[in-house]
């Protein structure tokens, strides 16, 4: 299956829709900037159809040097996850 370029995404929308290339662009820019300031400000950022996007902690664990075998402590980090909405699961299946 290939996958859909960024740039065959937004041709694809642009055509649909009727906007410019370059509105696309700008409309996927401002949602990714908007979904950032959210997930730090609130902790979760909705997509409707898509998901929620959610941040999340992980703790501090301990791993191992795989060239050496020797433990390291990996230190706790918060990262952002992805929850598939309900929608987008059924269609999907």
């Amino acid at each position: 299956m290939a996958k859909l370029t960024q740039t065959e995404i937004v041709n694809s929308l642009a055509e649909k829709t009727g906007m410019k290339k370059t509105e696309v662009k700008s409309f996927f820019d401002a949602l990714a900037g908007l979904a950032t300031s959210e997930v730090k400000k609130s902790g979760e950022f909705t997509i409707p159809g898509f998901g929620k996007l959610v941040k999340a902690t992980r703790k501090e664990r301990e791993g191992r040097n795989p060239a050496t075998g020797e433990p390291i402590k990996i230190p706790a980090k918060t990262t952002v996850k992805f929850r598939l909405g309900k929608a987008m699961k059924d269609a999907v299946s």
